[in-house]
């Protein structure tokens, strides 16, 4: 008789305790959605339990970058020329530096078949003439011996739309203003102030209006 009436008293006492909070998979505090990421998401959100936002390393910074367009022995052509033109000068990193063998290498695989033509045999040229005269490649030439193979074939172009009309002038007048277009116009250049003349994310507010930083894109758009 006493069991049964203090039977009822447990369902009583179970209703009086709080109920378990039971978050949905995916939400909480500092996630989007949740109280104090006030709808924008983790990114920004105050709460302390938010999601820790993870720091991605690029991949071209902890991998060797492979050739897309160029020979093995093209690229590394292509490599010393633009270490050649254009080395770190006056606190302004150099064309190494600023990966611009690596870009052009994308930009000539999206080039016409002209471009990449011009490219292709004015490399092959420099590696012909080192082999030749050294009985070594082009990327494996020091300073001067570089500069004697390079130094016949520049020539002032005074007008972009008519080259010289020798084959080898006119690569090497080609590659010299890319590979200084392509520096100029990198991350890291503007990262480093470049100079004083900065860029997007250069230091100062001094920046050179209308210079360009040239990131990846996917050449094929689709809106």
């Amino acid at each position: 008789m006493q069991a049964l009436a203090t039977a009822p008293a447990v369902p009583a006492l179970i209703a009086q305790q709080p109920a378990a909070q039971t978050a949905p998979v995916g939400t909480g505090t500092g996630w989007a959605g949740g109280a104090s990421g006030a709808g924008r998401g983790g990114r920004g959100g105050g709460g302390a339990g938010g999601p820790a936002l993870i720091d991605v390393t690029p991949p071209d910074q902890v991998a060797e970058t492979r050739a897309k367009f160029f020979t093995a022995a093209q690229f590394a052509t292509l490599t010393k020329l633009a270490e050649t033109l254009m080395p770190p000068m006056r606190g302004n990193p150099g064309a190494l530096d600023c990966r611009t063998p690596e870009f052009l290498d994308f930009l000539l695989s999206e080039s016409p078949a002209e471009r990449k033509l011009l490219y292709r045999n004015g490399l092959d040229l420099l590696n012909a003439h080192a082999t030749a005269l050294y009985a070594k490649s082009f990327d494996k030439l020091d300073a001067k011996q570089a500069d004697a193979i390079i130094r016949p074939l520049l020539t002032a172009v005074p007008w972009t739309h008519d080259p010289p009309k020798d084959p080898g002038k006119h690569f090497l007048a080609a590659v010299h203003e890319d590979i200084r277009t392509a520096t100029r116009n990198s991350p890291e250049w503007a990262a480093s102030g470049g100079g004083g003349r900065g860029g997007r994310g250069g230091a100062g507010a001094g920046g050179a209006a209308g210079q360009l930083v040239w990131l990846p894109i996917d050449p094929v758009y689709k809106s």
